[in-house]
């Protein structure tokens, strides 16, 4: 007889593509483009791992139809932006199924940029070059399973993969130094990273969820991690990549009440000038114009930041 349990699960259908189009009366029409993966658990759903009783499993089909479905009957606005419509499939199918506790929604959309001529935006024309991945995910739980007259709403978003770089005002000196250390002190260097950023929103609940400016916090987190790169002198001088991340995250916290702590990931992708010394070419410190990229092994720096605990006086 098996004497093992289940300690956690979750199943459900990843990579749902959807594409929903909202097209105005004078011609301007809109895209959102999102990949959905769609989990469900709970406590019932046991017997379908122990002892092969598929009686209780809404079908990983189903879960696709839903997003499907949801997209085409929910209202424009509650679809075309990811954070809302996550929520919106998560509490639909804890609403729909008495035996499902939870469920988690994550969404990843990389935006169609709308093409420009003459200074002019297309109405209905799109192109997508290299850019970040926005994502989120909406985790909705009962509060008192099965009854789903109380749910609780985590909503954690971000993205990944935006490629920065910048060729000065970066520095890394004054590090602890011992019989293994190689690196010298470099006051001026090239720094280029590719950021993941994400932070968890204070709201949880529906309906305080209604009034946060989901799509004016990602533009913003994004704006003031390109501004604090390039432009925030506190990141230039004799400052490591940790205090680049610690003023970005500070900044958006600064700027978004509605978010409640960021985390950072920002490998260090190490660019190093290349010696040419043995070819009689001064390329090293202040000389160096030629460089050549690390790709292996690289820095990896990061943090979550969040607001200081309230006083309890």
């Amino acid at each position: 007889m098996e004497t093992s349990i289940i300690k956690s699960q979750a199943y459900g259908k990843d990579r749902v593509r959807v594409v929903r189009v909202v097209r105005h009366s004078d011609g301007w029409q809109e895209i959102a483009d999102y990949s959905v993966c769609c989990l469900l658990s709970g406590e019932q759903f046991t017997s379908s791992y122990t002892k092969g009783d598929n009686r209780l499993v809404v079908a990983t089909d189903s879960q696709k139809n839903t997003v499907y479905y949801l997209a085409k009957t929910l209202p424009a606005e509650k679809v075309m932006t990811p954070e809302i419509f996550a929520s919106e499939v998560a509490s639909f199918m804890a609403n729909k199924y008495a035996h499902v506790t939870s469920c988690r929604v994550k969404i990843t959309t990389k935006p169609w940029e709308r093409m420009q001529f003459d200074g002019a935006a297309h109405p209905h024309s799109f192109c997508r070059e290299g850019k970040e991945t926005r994502w989120t995910e909406a985790l909705v739980t009962k509060l008192n399973p099965p009854s789903s007259l109380g749910l609780s709403v985590q909503i954690t978003s971000g993205f990944y993969d935006l490629e920065v770089l910048k060729t000065t005002n970066s520095s890394f000196v004054g590090f602890w130094r011992d019989e293994l250390t190689t690196l010298p002190d470099m006051a001026d260097r090239m720094l280029s990273t590719k950021v993941l950023c994400q932070w968890r929103y204070v709201a949880n609940t529906l309906d305080a969820l209604k009034d946060t400016p989901f799509n004016a916090v990602y533009a913003g987190a994004k704006r003031t991690t390109l501004d604090t790169f390039a432009n925030d002198q506190r990141a230039w001088v004799n400052a490591s990549v940790q205090t680049t991340l610690y003023i970005m995250a500070d900044r958006i916290l600064s700027d978004f009440a509605a978010i409640d702590d960021v985390y950072y990931a920002l490998p260090n992708i190490h660019i190093f000038p290349f010696d040419l010394s043995k070819f009689g070419l001064e390329n090293l410190a202040e000389k160096a114009e030629v460089y050549m990229p690390i790709a292996d092994p690289s820095g990896l720096i990061t943090a979550t930041i969040s607001r200081p605990p309230k006083s309890k006086l």
